[in-house]
């Protein structure tokens, strides 16, 4: 009989497999459960408030932030996006959208080692600047780009 990871789940009920994995040293306690996240940053309504609950008093400008996206989109319910940072030592990438009824639309984390670089579908109310903030070696950078939103996609 072939269970499966599944099926392993549900017989183990889940948490206690995740325990023993856990225990077992094959994943970090804090990879097993949902975690910590900034919610104060989602609920912001401008760049400048979003900037400070994400903890900077400010940004600069940098050509070394790479935005990929349309210059119009025909659909504000789903607006590909795409950031790439070539700032040594990125930290976070996060994608702010200026006149979006909550500003902040999303904020990854980038492990050290790895490329930064995201990309992500993201709901744009009108036309907009987007904003890239990219957080390196505790420095705050960003890119702006405006995208042109034929058909609303927030309540539109």
């Amino acid at each position: 009989m072939d269970i499966g990871r599944r099926g392993i789940l549900k017989a183990g009920g889940g948490t206690g497999v995740l325990a023993l994995a856990a225990a077992a040293g094959l994943i970090r306690p804090g990879e097993t459960f949902a975690q910590e996240w900034n919610k104060a940053a989602f609920e912001t309504k401008s760049f400048a408030d979003t900037l400070k609950a994400l903890g900077s008093g400010g940004s600069t400008e940098s050509a070394q932030i790479q935005i990929t996206a349309p210059d119009i989109a025909e659909n504000g319910a789903v607006v590909p996006i795409t950031i790439e940072s070539a700032i040594p030592r990125t930290q976070t990438i996060a994608i702010l959208i200026e006149k979006n009824p909550n500003t902040l639309s999303a904020n990854f984390e980038i492990a050290d080692g790895t490329d930064p670089f995201v990309t992500t579908r993201v709901k744009m109310a009108e036309t907009s600047n987007i904003y890239a903030v990219v957080k390196a070696d505790g420095k705050y950078f960003h890119a702006v780009k405006e995208i042109k939103v034929t058909l609303g996609g927030c309540g539109g």
